[in-house]
């Protein structure tokens, strides 16, 4: 007879397996429920920008407005827990890692990307982050620095895996190479990197068009959300990012200046909670 054996999975791994789908549970939702997710991480790359001033007053609002997740860097994450408020709080995500993609010189002038780390997985759980999130950027031209942007999500992979915690990339196509980041031919390219290096959820650009954004989803088979970028021209504008985003089948959205620069944040995050429910009920009805 074959030798038929069975492989024995080691507790503490499949321990840590059962963390991470608790804690992505709580990020996300579910499957029969779309995210909205405030991105609130803006100050360490570019200062206090309008919206961000009274921090832990703002990531009350957010709590209050009922969010599934906020992110946000460690020090301010240690900053809130002084100051928690009463009722539910969104799921914590801590951003670990800090980049130079965003530099308006680095952008204008062709310099060099640059990227670090800035904490590990098991930081963040002790800091009470239910995920982390780091960079992983292609398109730049660089071949070493995008050497170092895949080791480095390999390595956060890993770790993430070893303490139970689930890893959000945020998988982007920015430099010399790119002429369009919502192009699908990178936005395909770039999140199926993520998950063959072991991302649990990305984060990354909207194609520009329901359509064409899913086909993007439909080749990632972990959950796509969908960050707002700069500041549309409206808050009308912003909540059609998000009704394609839920049109194409993406697991949420994942937005910080169309939130936080709105002319009535807590309307806008109600109107796009309304939009995510309503395209959820759509699917579930069909």
């Amino acid at each position: 007879m074959a030798d038929v054996r069975r492989e024995v999975i080691p507790e503490d791994t499949q321990v840590s397996d059962c963390g991470k789908k608790v804690r992505l549970h709580r990020v996300t939702g579910g499957t029969r429920h779309r995210a909205l997710i405030v991105a609130f991480d803006h100050a360490l790359v570019l200062g206090p920008i309008p919206g961000t001033e009274e921090p832990l007053a703002q990531i009350q609002r957010f709590a209050e407005a009922k969010i599934d997740a906020i992110l946000l860097n460690l020090g301010l994450m240690r900053q809130f827990s002084n100051r928690i408020p009463d009722g539910p709080l969104p799921a914590l995500i801590a951003r670990i890692d800090w980049t130079t993609v965003w530099s308006a010189r680095a952008r204008d002038e062709g310099r060099r990307l640059h990227s670090c780390l800035l904490a590990r997985p098991e930081d963040a759980l002790r800091h009470g982050a239910d995920a982390v999130l780091t960079y992983m950027v292609i398109g730049s031209g660089d071949a070493e620095f995008e050497t170092k942007e895949v080791a480095r999500t390999a390595e956060m992979a890993r770790e993430c895996e070893r303490v139970g915690i689930p890893l959000i990339v945020e998988s982007l196509a920015r430099g010399k190479e790119v002429e369009n980041p919502g192009d699908p031919k990178w936005l395909t390219r770039h999140t199926r990197m993520a998950v063959e290096l072991g991302a649990d959820a990305v984060k990354t650009d909207y194609s520009g068009a329901p359509d064409s954004m899913k086909g993007v989803v439909k080749g990632c088979p972990i959950p796509v959300l969908v960050l707002g970028g700069s500041r549309q021209a409206s808050d009308e504008d912003a909540l059609e990012v998000v009704r394609g985003a839920a049109l194409a089948g993406a697991a949420g959205v994942f937005f910080g200046r169309n939130v936080f620069q709105a002319a009535n944040m807590i309307s806008f995050l109600q109107q796009a909670r309304t939009v995510l429910d309503d395209t959820m009920t759509m699917e579930v009805n069909r």
